[in-house]
C-alpha cells in the first residue's frame, strides 16, 4: 500500500468517528425539536381550554407536574389573607399596566372540605405592596387559573428566608409549611386576569415561554459534520498531491 495512503488511515478513522458523533448530536436535537413542539402544543391546548375542576385531594399524592402543568381549572373556597406569602418578582413584560420590581401574592384558598390550595393571586408593584390583601373578600371566592408546579431554583436565585417572610421562588411545600398548613395541594394556581385591568393584585401574569432553538442547533451539528468531511478531503488531496 502506498505510504501516503497509509498515512491517511488514522485521520480517516478519526474523521468518521467525529462525523458519527456530530450527526448523532444533530439527530438528538431533531428528537428534542419534536418533543418541544409537542410540549408547546399541549400547553397551548391546556391554557386555552375551558376551566375544569382541579384533581381531588385523594389524587394529590400521586400527581406529577407533567400531568397537570398549565391545566386551566376552576375552584371555590375562602381566602385566608392572614397567611400570605409575597414572592419577589421583577415583571419585565407585563400583560397589564404594572411592571418593574414587586411581588407575587400567594394566598391560601381553603376549600369546603378543609383542604388548602395556594393561589398566586397576581402581581403587586413594590410601591403598592400594601394592596396585597385587596380583592380577597371574606366570603367564598371562585378562582379560575392555571395549575403550576413549584418553581425551580437556579444558581443565581437568592435563598428563601421564611422566618423573615422573604421569598424568591414559588416553592409550594416550603410556603405551605411556613404557614403551618397540613392538608395542602402539591401545586399552586396562577389566577387569571381580572376584568378590571387596574385591579391589584394583577392576575394573568403567568409567563409561558418555551425557547425552541433545536432546529438551528441540529443544523449547526450537521454543518460541523460537513465541515469536518471537507477538512479531511482537503487534507487527503493535499497529501496525495504532495
Amino acid at each position: 500500500m502506498n505510504r501516503r495512503i497509509r498515512s491517511l488511515i488514522a485521520p480517516a478513522v478519526a474523521t468518521l468517528v467525529g462525523v458519527a458523533i456530530l450527526i448523532g448530536l444533530g439527530d438528538w436535537q431533531l428528537h428534542r425539536l419534536a418533543w418541544k413542539e409537542g410540549l408547546i402544543a399541549q400547553v397551548s391546548t391546556r391554557v386555552h381550554a375551558t376551566p375544569v375542576d382541579p384533581p381531588a385531594e385523594a389524587e394529590w399524592p400521586s400527581l406529577k407536574p407533567a400531568d397537570y402543568e398549565y391545566r386551566h381549572v376552576r375552584v371555590a373556597g375562602v381566602y385566608d389573607v392572614a397567611h400570605q406569602a409575597l414572592v419577589y418578582r421583577a415583571l419585565e413584560s407585563p400583560h397589564g399596566p404594572y411592571a418593574g420590581p414587586g411581588y407575587l401574592v400567594i394566598t391560601p384558598l381553603r376549600l369546603a372540605n378543609g383542604a388548602v390550595i395556594l393561589v398566586n393571586r397576581g402581581f403587586v408593584p413594590e410601591d403598592q405592596k400594601g394592596k396585597a390583601a385587596s380583592g380577597a373578600g371574606q366570603g367564598e371566592s371562585t378562582v379560575t387559573g392555571l395549575m403550576r408546579s413549584s418553581e425551580e431554583r437556579n444558581f443565581f436565585t437568592p435563598a428563601d428566608d421564611p422566618a423573615k417572610s422573604r421569598w424568591y421562588t414559588r416553592d409550594v411545600p416550603a410556603i405551605a409549611h411556613a404557614m403551618d398548613l397540613t392538608r395542602f395541594a402539591p401545586f399552586s394556581i396562577d389566577a387569571d386576569a381580572s376584568a378590571d385591568r387596574n385591579a391589584l393584585p394583577e392576575g394573568g401574569e403567568t409567563v409561558i415561554d418555551f425557547p425552541n432553538n433545536h432546529f438551528s442547533y441540529a443544523l449547526t451539528w450537521f454543518g460541523m459534520a460537513l465541515a469536518l468531511i471537507g477538512v479531511f478531503v482537503a487534507y487527503a488531496v493535499s497529501q496525495l498531491r504532495a
